[in-house]
């Protein structure tokens, strides 16, 4: 799950005109608006038109397919940090203006923990906390466990050659983030339709935007339904959290309909994983001959996985901020680029190798800051349950195919396989 998942919006942006003009601090040129094209990236190559803005500069201005205008792009991990820290940036003041960004559909929506600032931003987060706390994973870690050998037992009984990811690695997540989020199992599968429509941008805005609506309608009823709950399910606690009017109705759908959707992104995280540990067997033969090291190792892989395509969420500038000599002013766009930050050489030694015995390794694959992701710990319990399973028993696992005959999804926002064919 990641902070940089998107969440649509309903509606239409409201008027308004080009963001203001920037300058640069005394003696520094502007630096050119680069087009930002969106690519279907295959495998776990690095986006190239990012590597070119990293060399270019830490402070780069883009323009993304849609929306208008042009933004600011920061990618060293020390400016990222701090934009993603600054109240001086807002999400909330993207409500306000068109601003340039990914996909058509989108759109900011009120409510949407994505697009609100602290104090309403935390008061939020607070009501689902104990769910993904250490206590609150750990709880849903043997059944997360027993789904999951399940789901590999059925696998091995059905034989090779298989996919993995229609077998394992697609159903595992979405099992575990409906146990978590108190969605009973006949659901599981229209959350997935759901899901996939809401993150694709190749059905067009109307689709997406009726998938929201719609998974917005089943958790209304769902969140109203448990008002007097007392469990720990993430349904239950926005509920109770409704029921004690620490949060509308309408702001606990938004948090439930963008926590659902990140639960899935472990998907697509963990087929990178695998597919970089399937066409790299040395990789996995140390996993397999050291299991110590396998969390350190997880954390290495979140780190140097392409997980989304081109940016997430922009913020707004809401006061002028000198940044790298660069000044960004009040009205600006603002976006922070966390793959870059993940590759940063002042920060990592060697930031394009794969390093498992990398420490410390200050990542932010789930953001930083008021935004962190709150399913960090459950993306990483779950990546470590898969590895320890697939690896352990299943010691022949290998591709069916050629690396470059993997099929990877296109036009997605977050970037994974398609499908995984293997044998064994």
């Amino acid at each position: 799950m990641s902070e940089s998942v998107l969440t649509p919006g309903t509606g239409t942006t409201p008027a308004a005109g080009p963001p203001a003009p920037a300058c640069p601090a005394a003696g520094t040129a502007m630096p050119p608006v680069r087009h930002w094209p969106a690519r279907d990236l295959a495998g776990v190559d690095f986006d190239p038109v990012l590597a070119e803005l990293m060399e270019e500069g830490p402070v780069s201005r883009i323009e993304l397919p849609n929306g208008e205008g042009w933004a600011w792009l920061l990618t060293r991990m020390e400016d990222v940090r701090l934009v993603a820290n600054d109240p001086r940036f807002s999400r909330e003041a993207v409500m306000d203006r068109p601003v340039t960004r990914l996909a058509p559909h989108f759109i900011p929506s009120r409510d949407a923990v994505g697009f609100l600032d602290p104090p309403d931003h935390n008061r939020l987060r607070r009501s689902v906390a104990p769910a993904f706390t250490a206590r609150g994973v750990e709880r849903v870690r043997e059944s997360s466990r027993r789904m999951l050998d399940e789901m590999v037992t059925e696998l091995i009984a059905a034989g090779p050659p298989a996919d993995l990811t229609s077998a394992v690695l697609s159903p595992f997540p979405i099992a575990v983030i409906c146990e978590l989020m108190g969605v009973p199992a006949a659901d599981r599968h229209a959350m997935h339709t759901w899901t996939q429509l809401i993150l694709s941008s190749a059905h067009g805005a109307d689709v997406s935007e009726r998938a929201k609506q719609e998974m917005g309608a089943y958790f209304t009823e769902l969140i109203d339904a448990r008002a007097d709950s007392t469990e720990e399910d993430v349904a239950s606690l926005l509920g109770a959290a409704t029921g004690r009017r620490e949060v509308t109705l309408e702001e606990a759908v938004g948090l439930a309909v963008l926590l659902q959707i990140g639960g899935e992104a472990v998907t697509n995280n963990s087929g990178q994983m695998l597919y970089i540990l399937l066409t790299r067997p040395e990789l996995a033969d140390r996993l397999r001959a050291d299991r110590a090291i396998r969390p350190q190792a997880i954390d290495e892989l979140l780190r140097y996985i392409p997980h989304r395509n081109a940016v997430g969420l922009s913020r707004i500038a809401l006061e002028d901020v000198e940044i790298q000599g660069v000044r960004i002013r009040a009205g600006d766009a603002v976006y922070v680029s966390y793959l870059a930050a993940n590759r940063d050489p002042e920060v990592f030694a060697d930031p394009a190798e794969i390093d498992f015995t990398r420490s410390p390794n200050p990542h932010v694959a789930f953001g930083f800051g008021p935004h962190y992701c709150p399913g960090g710990q459950l993306a990483r319990m779950e990546s470590e349950l898969l590895v320890d399973a697939l690896l352990d028993r299943l010691p022949g696992l290998r591709l069916a195919v050629a690396a470059g005959q993997v099929p990877f999804k296109k036009g997605a926002l977050i970037r994974g396989p398609e499908a995984l064919p293997v044998t064994w």
